[in-house]
């Protein structure tokens, strides 16, 4: 059954990557940036590294409200794209989690009023390839280690 995602409060909105796109394993990578629109969001980068990924690193940061409502714009088109719990249709090993005012879509459920399971078209893939790729550079931007 399709899961039918309610908005954020308030306008909060949340952007969650992670890889890989299994949820059967720790995930290795996991970004996530949390924030309301026109303001500076907060963005969390948690690695698990090494044998048995028992080494955790952890990176934190902001981005300001310009960077925050530029990758609003650049999220919305995914709304509608299709998903699928059980198969990586992107081909990226990785799973995106989205929940906005606007946009509620993950590629790793079942999403009412996403299109039906299928193949991705090209321009889905590439759409989709772009938004993950930004949120890593941003990440790799802005996002510092944490020191004790």
């Amino acid at each position: 059954m399709p899961r039918s995602m309610a908005p954020p409060p308030s306008g909060e909105f949340s952007v969650t990557l992670t890889k890989p796109f299994s949820s059967t394993t720790t995930p290795s990578s996991k970004i996530e940036i949390i924030g309301e629109p026109n303001r500076p969001a907060t963005i969390k980068h948690t690695q698990h590294v090494g044998a048995q990924a028992q080494t955790l690193i952890i990176k934190e940061g902001s981005i300001d409200a310009e960077d925050s409502n530029e990758l609003m714009d650049l999220i919305k088109p995914l709304a509608g794209f299709p998903s699928d719990p059980n198969s990586d249709v992107y081909g990226l090993d990785t799973r995106l989690d989205l929940a906005t005012f606007e946009v509620q879509w993950d590629n790793g459920e079942e999403v009412e009023g996403a299109e039906a399971k299928s193949n991705p078209t090209d321009e889905n893939k590439q759409t989709f390839k772009d938004v993950v790729e930004s949120i890593e550079a941003l990440t790799r931007q802005k996002a510092k280690q944490r020191t004790s």
